[in-house]
C-alpha cells in the first residue's frame, strides 16, 4: 500500500493546486487590453475598457484582484490552523475526499458566474472564502497519510519528489485555464472543478491512511526496513537517532491522544521554521497569482517602448520578449508554468541535499540567499529576450520553491514526529497544519501586497519579494547555527577518533 498511498496522495494534491491556479491565467483575460482588440463593436460606449469584464473594468482592478487573492488566502490561513485540529480525530479519508468533492463545487461555482453572467464583486469574494476554507483539509491530510508510511531515512529526497505535485499541479492548471481562457473562461474553473471532485471520489474507495489501518498490518520492522535505519548522512548532526523507534507505528493497543496546539508549539524548530516559511511562501504565492499578468504586463511596456529602456533611444534591434505586447492570457501562462518546472527541480535538490546533510534548515537558508539576487537579476534582465527569461523563470522557481517544498514536507514530518513527542504519531496533522497555516498567512499576504504594490511599479514588488526572501533566511538562523556546531563538533570528534 505504500506506493499506492504515495500515488493517490500525489494525485490529489496535485488536483488542489490545479483548482487554484486558474485564476492567476484568468486575471488578464477579466481585464484586457481592449485598444489592441480594435474599436468597441457595441459603438455605446468610448470606453477603452470595453472588453472587460465588470466589475474589474475599472481603473482600480488590480487592487480588485488582490481583493479576490486574499478573500481565498485569508480564510485558507484560518482554517489551516484547526484544519489539523480535525485531521488528528477524523478518518483522514473521509477528511481528505469530502473536501476535495467541496472544493471542486466552488471552483466550479465561480466559472459559473461566466455562465450566469453574473458581475457583483461579492458573489466572487465569498466563492473563494468558502473554497479557501475547504481546501484546507488537503495539506494536514496528504503529509499525515505519507509520513505515516514512510520512515525518516530517506524521507528528504522521496517527499522532494512527491511535493512536486505542487508544481505539477501549477503547470497543468496553467495549461487547462489557458486552452479556454480566451473563449470562455468560466470552463478554465469548471473543468479543474470536475477533476478534483473526480480524484476526490477516487481517493475515498482506494486510499488507505496508515499501516496499522489495514488489518492486514504488521509491524514496521517486517514491511519498512527503511524507517529504522538511519537518518544520517555524511554530515548528519549528532543527536539524530539512528533507530526510529520511537516513530515505528505499533500494534494498536492503545490509542495515543492528540496533541495540543501549545503543545506542538512547543516541540522545537517549529516556531522557526513556521516563521521562516511565512516569508517563503509570501513570495511563492506572489508568483503563483500574479506571475502571468506580470509577463503581460511588463511584455506590453516593452513592446510600447520599442526595445528600449526609459530615457534611452529606441532600439534597432529590440529583444524578442519585447515583442511580448502579443502575449495574450494563454502565452503568458504558458511561460509562467517555466517557474514550477524549476520548483519541481529546486524540491527535489533541497530534499536530497538535506538527506545527505542531515541540515534541512541550512539547506533552506543556503537557497534563500541565493534567491535574492536572482529575483532581482529576473527583474532587471529577465526581459532581455526569450532565452534569458526562460532560464531565469527556471532558476528562481528552484530556489524559490525548493525551501518551501522542503518545510512543508520533510520538515514538518520530521517535527511531527519529533523525539520528544514519544512516538505519538497524533502530532503530525497538527504541527503540520501549524506550519502550513502559518506559511498560509504569507501567502495571503504577498498577493495583497502585490496589487497594492504594483501601480507603483514591478520593481517595488521584486524589491519586497527580494526583502522577505531576506527575513525567511534571518529566522532560521538559530536553527542553522545549531546544525553547522553540531557538523564541527562532529567533525572534531571523528578527527580525534583513532578505531583501535
Amino acid at each position: 500500500y505504500r506506493g499506492l498511498t504515495l500515488v493517490l496522495t500525489f494525485l490529489c494534491y496535485t488536483s488542489y493546486h490545479l483548482s487554484r491556479k486558474p485564476i492567476s491565467i484568468v486575471k488578464s483575460q477579466l481585464h484586457p487590453n481592449c485598444s489592441a482588440l480594435g474599436p468597441n463593436p457595441r459603438n455605446d460606449s468610448n470606453s477603452s475598457t470595453w472588453c472587460s469584464w465588470a466589475p474589474f473594468d475599472e481603473d482600480n482592478y488590480k487592487e480588485l484582484f488582490g481583493a479576490l487573492d486574499n478573500a481565498f488566502l485569508v480564510a485558507y490561513a484560518i482554517g489551516m490552523f484547526i484544519s489539523g485540529i480535525f485531521g488528528e480525530r477524523l478518518p483522514l479519508r473521509y477528511y481528505l475526499s469530502g473536501g476535495m468533492v467541496l472544493s471542486g463545487l466552488f471552483t466550479a461555482l465561480f466559472g459559473l458566474g461566466y455562465f450566469w453572467d453574473i458581475h457583483v464583486l461579492w458573489y466572487f469574494i465569498v466563492v473563494q472564502v468558502c473554497n479557501g476554507l475547504v481546501q484546507t483539509t488537503g495539506w494536514p491530510a496528504v503529509v499525515a497519510c505519507v509520513g505515516n508510511w514512510f520512515g525518516k531515512g530517506k524521507r528528504g529526497l522521496i517527499m522532494g519528489i512527491w511535493n512536486s505535485h505542487t508544481s505539477v499541479g501549477n503547470i497543468l492548471g496553467s495549461l487547462i485555464a489557458g486552452a479556454w481562457v480566451s473563449s470562455a473562461w468560466g470552463l478554465s474553473f469548471i473543468v479543474p472543478g470536475i477533476i478534483i471532485t473526480t480524484v476526490g471520489i477516487i481517493c475515498f474507495f482506494f486510499l488507505v491512511e496508515c499501516e496499522w489501518c489495514d488489518p492486514q498490518h504488521m509491524t514496521t520492522s517486517e514491511k519498512d526496513p527503511e524507517a529504522v535505519t538511519s537518518n544520517e548522512g555524511p554530515l548528519s548532526l549528532p543527536g539524530q537517532s539512528s533507530v526510529d523507534h520511537s516513530n515505528s507505528p505499533k500494534e494498536p493497543t492503545e490509542e495515543p491522544e492528540a496533541i495540543s496546539f501549545l503543545g506542538a508549539l512547543r516541540i522545537p524548530g517549529v516556531v522557526e521554521f513556521s516563521l521562516c516559511l511565512l516569508f517563503a511562501k509570501l513570495v511563492s504565492y506572489t508568483f503563483l497569482y500574479w506571475l502571468p499578468l506580470y509577463i503581460v504586463n511588463v511584455g506590453e511596456f516593452w513592446g510600447q517602448q520599442g526595445g528600449r529602456e526609459p530615457g534611452k533611444g529606441a532600439s534597432p534591434h529590440p529583444s524578442p520578449l519585447s515583442l511580448a505586447a502579443h502575449f495574450g492570457a494563454k502565452e503568458a501562462g504558458d511561460l509562467s508554468t517555466l517557474f514550477d518546472v524549476g520548483g519541481i527541480l529546486g524540491g527535489i535538490f533541497a530534499g536530497l541535499i538535506s538527506d545527505y546533510t542531515g541540515g534541512r534548515a541550512t539547506t533552506c537558508c543556503v537557497m534563500l540567499v541565493v534567491a535574492a539576487p536572482m529575483l532581482f537579476l529576473y527583474n532587471h534582465v529577465g526581459q532581455n529576450g526569450i532565452g534569458t527569461s526562460i532560464a531565469m523563470l527556471i532558476i528562481c522557481g528552484a530556489l524559490v520553491n525548493g525551501p518551501y517544498a522542503l518545510i512543508t514536507t520533510a520538515v514538518s514530518a520530521d517535527l511531527g514526529t519529533h523525539e520528544s513527542l514519544k512516538g505519538n504519531a497524533k502530532a503530525l496533522s497538527t504541527v503540520t497544519a501549524i506550519i502550513d497555516g502559518t506559511g498560509s498567512v504569507g501567502a495571503a499576504l504577498g498577493p495583497l501586497l502585490a496589487g497594492l504594490i504594483s501601480p507603483t511599479g514591478w520593481n517595488n514588488v521584486f524589491y519586497m519579494l527580494i526583502a522577505a526572501d531576506v527575513l525567511a533566511c534571518l529566522l532560521l538562523a538559530r536553527v542553522v547555527v545549531k546544525e553547522v556546531r553540531g557538523w564541527c563538533g562532529y567533525m572534531a570528534r571523528k578527527r580525534g577518533y583513532v578505531r583501535p
